[in-house]
């Protein structure tokens, strides 16, 4: 009797069934294992991992450190000197600015040290000062402490006489008296008191909705005549070198900017 040769189709579906076989074991196995080490865990717990304490003994030392640290303070300033008010009782430009500036300086020079924390602070006034050089009006436009302007204000009240104004006529100006340790009562420069006041601005555009409607100029800049401007330049004073730095630094502040980087 003859053997037929079995046909090679069936060996490679035996074949096919041996790897499918093989592969479904290997991934029952493994997914034995996996569910098996897991089962145990709730899988709605979570798990946190805590940092190690942070050393109370370091912490005291920094806590004492930040209570050792003295706030900062600034001495107040020297009263105007005789021959300060002597030069500002004269000066006559600019609304009597040296008799404003050495009016402040009065006044910061009575309210003693200022001291870093909720006293420090800003106050400004509105002042009228009689001819014979009285304060006859203090009004408070603004204040950023209570403390500054309780002191400002009895330190007007019991300033010294002052000399009589410049122009022999009332003299009103406001003025801003700062009682912080880091802003100074900054020394004022003349150079330029003789130069014509810049006009105030007009809209040239604006309508009160009922007048005939007209394009309003502005008012040209008044110059000063050759002699009025030397007679002019007679009272202009030497600007100190601390007032010169002064003014440089507040145009600093107002015009310069941080994202400017200065050039290598």
């Amino acid at each position: 009797m003859t053997k037929h040769p079995q046909p090679k189709s069936s060996v490679a579906i035996w074949l096919s069934i041996a790897l499918h076989l093989s592969l479904f074991l290997l991934w029952a196995s493994y997914e034995g294992s996996f569910f098996s080490k897991t089962k145990d865990k709730n899988p709605d717990i979570i798990e946190v991992r805590l940092e190690a304490p942070i050393d109370k003994k370091n912490s005291d030392l920094n806590a004492s450190q930040h209570s050792d640290k003295q706030p900062a303070s600034m001495d107040a300033p020297s009263a105007p000197t005789a021959e300060e008010w002597s030069f500002a009782s004269k000066y006559t430009l600019k609304n009597s600015k040296g008799y404003r500036h050495s009016f402040g300086q009065q006044v910061r020079s009575m309210m003693g040290t200022a001291i870093e924390g909720p006293d420090q602070g800003q106050v400004r006034f509105r002042i009228e000062i009689a001819p014979n050089g009285s304060v006859t009006k203090i009004e408070t436009l603004w204040k950023t402490s209570d403390k500054a302007e309780q002191l400002a204000r009895k330190a007007i009240t019991s300033m010294p006489p002052l000399p009589p104004t410049p122009t022999g006529k009332p003299l009103i100006f406001e003025r801003t008296i700062s009682f912080t340790p880091f802003a100074t009562n900054d020394v004022p420069i003349y150079r330029d008191d003789c130069l014509p006041d810049t006009p105030a601005f007009i809209n040239p555009f604006a309508w009160d909705g009922k007048s005939q409607q007209e394009i309003k100029k502005s008012k040209p800049t008044e110059q000063l005549s050759p002699e009025a401007l030397a007679e002019c330049l007679k009272q202009l004073p030497q600007d100190s070198i601390e007032g010169v730095t002064a003014h440089d630094q507040r145009q600093l502040d107002q015009w310069g900017s941080s994202k400017l980087k200065q050039a290598k």
